[in-house]
């Protein structure tokens, strides 16, 4: 028995396949397989896995459960065709990501929400080892068992370009990048942030001549993408105008960023949003007992070039990075300052780890490992309690199979646990009743996948410098 015929048997009655295209006949039935389905999708062999994901991919699009892009919206909040504010989260879920999307979907269905972003970055792919193909099957598979409808936004985070690989081969560099967007958009990232802020140079005389490197080269991926896009999507693009982690921005960099790339750009369809710094740092400032140090924003910042980029360049607004180990009170301050969007991955991540229900022994597991795999990340002031800190998410791909396997009663209250927080996240975001918003300004078109031929090759990590929030 082949793969497909394997799976298909294992989805036996539940649905129909005819000329390539699934339909759904059972969709409670359904469900109960859904956890296989995507385990295969995950740790399946060749085939199997190809497979299933395949499936999965299908199996959504019958339901119109269907991967979109967040352009429309966000020009919509642009032109001032949103009657009210509210804060887009994008959510890295680099740990279980299937149990971690259910528990979002519970809560944007609990408070009827639909503008919200799974994203995962370039750096995450290769140390979470989960490639875009795995985590939209794992995005789709959690909607269709929590029986969400209407579209998904997956979102390729920080496609960055690493300025020292950058300096020493730039057309190497930049071909990396495009080959990731060329794996990515089939996978249904229909969200794309293309992060080359780290080629500015603030040696250059103008502020203009600063940001030149950036503007001309997010120009030429936001052309790589736009060549690749499926018909009937206009996937939204992201620029980046200040490294996270650097000074704050400007209005003078955000203009001349604008000005630059829109020249470069041509007469093509450009950036929806773009990405400042206001004074955060992705993963938070770590002190020596392991513990985070308090962030102070600068929302005057974030209001200020959220007006300029919506008034004079039309987009959505104003990006924060490097928010979700923020104090709980800041959260509603993004919707008062107008932020289109705000991205969380740390504390999701910490959440998952430090959970009472993940077994000590697999925390020490992970402690040891880090001591004798991360040691050269180490700096020589850092605490013990400081590097398990900032180096554990580099034991995420190595122990990913772990925490899958971990008992359904713990998978369970951990899911409970981030529902809990995605509830929290949300209200304060201002996104309950959004759905209407996203069904009003997003269509998402119907793209179908062929059957997979073949073993599927494994992907070879990359090693990326670069961090997620």
């Amino acid at each position: 028995m082949n793969a497909m015929d394997a799976l298909l048997e294992s989805l036996q009655k539940t649905i129909a396949l005819k000329d390539g295209r699934v339909t759904v006949k059972d969709e409670a039935k359904l469900k109960t397989r859904v956890d296989g389905l995507i385990y295969e999708a995950v740790f399946g062999d060749g085939d199997a896995k190809a497979t299933a994901r395949w499936l999965i991919w299908e199996i959504a699009q019958a339901l119109g459960i269907r991967p979109a892009s967040i352009h429309d919206l966000y020009t919509a909040v642009g032109r001032g065709a949103i009657d009210r504010p509210f804060t887009v989260p994008a959510m890295n879920l680099r740990m279980m990501a299937y149990d971690s999307a259910r528990a979002v979907f519970r809560a944007a269905c609990a408070m009827n929400a639909g503008a919200l972003i799974f994203e995962i970055a370039r750096s995450e792919m290769s140390y979470t080892d989960q490639r875009p193909s795995e985590y939209t099957s794992a995005v789709l598979a959690a909607a269709i068992k929590e029986g969400y409808r209407g579209p998904v936004f997956v979102q390729g985070d920080h496609f960055q370009v690493n300025a020292k690989k950058f300096a020493a081969a730039p057309d190497a560099e930049m071909k990396a990048v495009r080959d990731l967007v060329k794996e990515a958009i089939p996978a249904g990232f229909y969200n794309i942030d293309i992060d080359t802020s780290t080629l500015v140079d603030l040696n250059q005389p103008t502020t203009y001549e600063q940001q030149r490197t950036n503007f001309e080269r997010c120009a030429e991926l936001t052309r790589t993408v736009r060549e690749l896009q499926p018909k009937g999507v206009t996937i939204s693009v992201g620029g980046e105008i200040g490294e996270v982690g650097g000074k704050n921005s400007t209005e003078e960099e955000l203009r001349a960023f604008m000005d630059g790339y829109l020249k470069t750009l041509g007469g093509q369809t450009g950036i929806s949003k773009i990405s400042i710094q206001t004074g955060t740092s992705h993963g938070g400032v770590v002190l020596p007992d392991g513990t985070l140090a308090d962030v102070a924003i600068d929302f005057d910042v974030l209001k200020r070039l959220g007006e300029v980029a919506r008034k004079e360049y039309g987009l959505g607004g104003a990006v924060q990075h490097g928010a979700s180990t923020l104090p709980e009170t800041a959260f509603g301050k993004f919707v008062e300052n107008g932020a289109v969007e705000v991205h969380l991955a740390t504390a999701f991540q910490t959440l998952v780890m430090d959970h009472e229900s993940v077994p000590m022994s697999l925390r020490d597991e992970i402690r040891d490992w880090l001591f004798q795999n991360a040691a050269d990340e180490r700096k020589a002031k850092d605490t013990d309690e400081q590097f398990v800190y900032k180096t554990r998410k580099k034991a995420i791909g190595p122990f990913k199979r772990a925490f899958w396997n971990l008992p359904e009663s713990a998978r369970m209250s951990i899911g409970m646990a981030l529902e809990a927080r995605f509830s929290f996240l949300f209200d304060q975001l201002g996104i309950h009743d959004t759905a209407p918003y996203v069904a009003e300004h997003v269509h998402p078109a119907e793209v179908h996948q062929p059957k997979p031929a073949g073993a599927v090759k494994a992907v070879k990590a990359e090693s990326v410098e670069g961090l997620a929030d």
